[in-house]
């Protein structure tokens, strides 16, 4: 078994060791609200993936509640029925 010669001193034992850090990778910030988070990855903060909404109150959103979301401002382009049409005129 090898012996050294001579103690190492802290000095050279901590030039040593500096290269045995650990790195942070892979670590972006969100668009929406700043936070650090991993990258492709839910905010937990905000949460948000991808510009849209998935995390709400702590709970994955459903495919019906984000259409809900992204619908809510929005105008129906459907036409109106002969029904509602003459409904609306009588009530002029």
């Amino acid at each position: 078994m090898a012996v050294p010669f001579r103690r190492t001193s802290k000095h050279t034992k901590r030039l040593r060791r500096t290269h045995f850090k650990l790195n942070v990778t892979g670590l972006v910030t969100c668009p929406h609200c700043g936070a650090m988070i991993k990258s492709h990855h839910v905010c937990p903060q905000c949460g948000y993936y991808n510009g849209k909404q998935v995390l709400k109150d702590g709970h994955y959103m459903t495919k019906t509640e984000v259409k809900k979301m992204e619908n809510e401002g929005k105008r129906s382009t459907r036409r109106k029925s002969k029904k509602e049409d003459s409904s609306s005129t009588e009530n002029k």
